[in-house]
């Protein structure tokens, strides 16, 4: 139970470190939304680490960053493709935030600071766990959000009939005030 504590709550790249929120604010309107988004997150984050690990004794100091750029766009790549031809309407919901995996910081930085430095199953398993916390993420608020904007979640009525959604929340300032509140409840880090 301590492992999953600490990958999900005291270690959590979005709700610890801030990180990647700009994909996790705008595609939460749905749990879907926030699972694929995960799964392509996942993908991605741990395919570079394994590839980054594999590279890091062939790649010289200065043109690291650009290699693991390439590395990361390649694996984006594939899940945009992969995703568009047998996931068409979830590719079509997550739009732009697909290819913008790119940039994302959680995955450069786990390049750059651990695969870089590590071997590949340590890699693998870096990959596996900050995607775990990062889809995590995704699906709190997006259940949060999909329950109180619609009464309902994955299409099944959760609060009745005579519940009056709160479209605030599948709008953007519900994904500002759900953060808000997962925040305020979130473990923090100690204070520098």
């Amino acid at each position: 139970m301590k492992f999953f504590y600490n990958i999900l709550f005291k270690d959590n790249p979005v709700f610890i470190l801030m990180l990647g929120l700009c994909p996790t604010l705008a595609i939460t309107t749905s749990v879907l939304n926030g699972l694929g988004m995960g799964a392509a997150f996942t993908f991605v984050l741990i395919g570079s680490n394994v590839l980054v690990s594999l590279m890091r004794r062939f790649t010289p100091p200065q043109i690291r960053i650009p290699v693991f750029i390439t590395i990361i766009a390649t694996f984006v790549t594939i899940t945009d493709l992969l995703m568009s031809a047998y996931t068409p309407d979830l590719h079509h919901a997550l739009g732009i935030f697909i290819p913008l995996i790119v940039v994302n910081c959680i995955i450069l930085a786990r390049a750059e600071a651990f695969a870089s430095k590590n071997n590949v199953l340590a890699s693998f398993w870096d990959g596996l766990q900050k995607g775990i916390a990062y889809t995590f993420a995704l699906l709190l608020i997006g259940s949060i959000r999909e329950i109180l904007g619609s009464g309902a979640l994955l299409g099944h009525s959760v609060l009745g009939p005579n519940y009056l959604p709160m479209l605030i929340m599948v709008l953007p300032p519900g994904a500002f005030f759900v953060m808000g509140l997962l925040l305020a409840v979130f473990p923090k880090k100690n204070a520098l």
